[in-house]
Formats: structure tokens, sequence, C-alpha cells
């Protein structure tokens, strides 16, 4: 029997994230993670930064409408993305953390990379948290480093990389098992190497169906038995506008359905590229099911 939706804000044993630069980041309750797309072929194009203005005009706008976390990548991860060379990725990805650390000192900045090198150098250059799409997976000196930095670190679920993961959805036990074994193996690697502060994500649509990603969503709450925080990353994926015979572009009404089911699953952070009404979801979600304190 599957697990019914339960209240929200009950799920995690870890309501803080502590970056090593010393900002903190509370997920008592739900926030919103902001995306900065710093590549040119991220699915959707109204993510994507043109320039250092353009960044820190973004950026700016998701601060003030309300993200807790500002997500930078330089690496797409979109299905049948080309694979760039790891100094690409870096110098993609170092002059908009430095950039944005230098114009908003206290915000709490999130390097999207699966690269432990990477990962490493926007950490000095002021990174508070790391968002590993291969959830240690695609790098194995991924754990050794955030277990050494101490950074917060997203631990998502995916299977091959990036380029194969389209091939990857078939799975031979149960998938919210499948997922909590590999969390749980993940963490224990994690913990041993010295990190502290790990949140989980599903990784919806990552070598996983439209069907399985909506399988995840409605599933959600089983994955809290490991008592982590969840990142949702739903935003404008195919899971959202492919039932509705939709683009990306057109996507954003089905994004902030899909929030509500993710809030109500106890999800603590959003990654989304429509800060504001990703940040009014959460607003009315916590008027509706006000938070025990």
């Amino acid at each position: 029997m599957r697990s019914p939706v339960v209240h929200p804000f009950i799920h995690s044993s870890i309501h803080s994230l502590l970056s090593p630069h010393g900002r903190l980041l509370s997920l008592r309750h739900p926030q919103v993670m902001g995306i900065l797309n710093l590549t040119p072929d991220s699915f959707f194009d109204g993510s994507r930064v043109a320039s250092e203005k353009d960044l820190l005009t973004r950026a700016e706008a998701m601060l003030k409408a309300g993200a807790a976390v500002l997500d930078l990548g330089a690496y797409s991860t979109r299905p049948g993305a080309a694979d760039i060379p790891e100094a690409e990725e870096t110098q993609g990805l170092l002059p908009a953390v430095e950039a944005l650390r230098r114009e908003f000192p206290n915000a709490f900045l999130s390097a999207d990379t699966f690269r432990a090198g990477v990962a490493a150098a926007a950490v000095a250059a002021g990174a508070d948290l790391v968002n590993d799409v291969g959830g240690g997976t695609l790098d194995p000196q991924m754990v050794a480093t955030i277990g050494r930095l101490r950074v917060p670190y997203v631990l998502m679920h995916l299977r091959g990389t990036p380029q194969t993961m389209s091939k990857l959805t078939h799975y031979e036990d149960d998938l919210v098992l499948t997922l909590l074994r590999y969390f749980r193996d993940g963490v224990d690697a994690l913990r041993r190497a010295g990190a502290v502060d790990v949140v989980l994500d599903p990784g919806f649509g990552f070598a996983k169906t439209a069907a399985q990603s909506h399988e995840l969503l409605r599933r959600l709450p089983e994955l809290h038995a490991l008592g982590l925080p969840i990142l949702a990353g739903l935003s404008r994926k195919r899971m959202v506008y492919g039932p509705l015979g939709l683009g990306p572009e057109a996507a954003l009404n089905g994004t902030t359905a899909l929030h509500v089911v993710a809030l109500q699953g106890g999800a603590r952070l959003l990654r989304a590229h429509d800060v504001a009404e990703a940040v009014q979801t959460i607003e009315l979600f916590a008027h509706t099911f006000p938070m025990a304190e």
C-alpha cells in the first residue's frame, strides 16, 4: 500500500544548512532555489544568462522575489546535452560565483556541478552549497571533496550520465525502494568522508520517464525515511509540459500545480526558474497548512 499524502513540515530532522563561509540557510520553512543557467543550451531558453550584467540583474530580481538560494550551473544536463571539458565548465562558473559574491555578499550560492575540481574551486570562490546531479557517481573524488570542505551537498539520484540517462529508465525493483537504497549508500559514504549537511533530490526526469517522475512525486513522503530534507526540481520539465501537450515556455502554471504536490509531500527546497511564483505558492500553502513549531 502506498503512503498517503501527509502533513508537511514534519519530516526532516535537519532544519538548516551551514555554509563553510558561515552563512546559514534555514529549512524550517520551505525555500526557493532560483536557477541561473550559464550555458547557451539549457532546455528552457528563458533561464539562460547572456552576460555578467544579465546575471546580476536576474540574481537581484530573484533575491528580491524571495529566493533563499541562487543555483549556478555552467554544464547543461538536459537529455542529450554535449559533454564539455572541465576547464570550460570552470571558466563559465567561477566568474559568475565571484560576481555574485561581490555584489550580494549575504546571498546563499549553490554550485551546480558533478565535478569535484569544479566544486572545490567554486567553494573557494564563495559558493555555499554543491548541487550534484550525479550524486557522487560521476566523479570518484566528489564524496571525499565534500567531506573535506564540509560544504552542504545536494545528493541527486541519477543513472548513467546526462548523455545516456534517457536509455536507463528500466528499474528491476520498486522505484522508491531503489532510490532509498541509493540515498542510504550515498549518505553513508558522505558521512564516512566527513560531510555534515545533506539534501536529497529524487532527480525528476533524470533516468526516469514522465510516468516514473509522477510516481516519485506522488510517493515523495516515502523518501523521508532517511530523515533528510528533500529538494524538488520540477520547474518547466517534460513531466510538466508533456502531459499538457505544451513546451517549456508554457509550463509555468503546470509547474505551480506540481510544486503544491511537492510541498504536500514535505519538500523543503523548490528549485525553480520562476522564483516569485514559487515563493507565492509556498506562502499560500503555509496559510492553508500552518506550520507547527
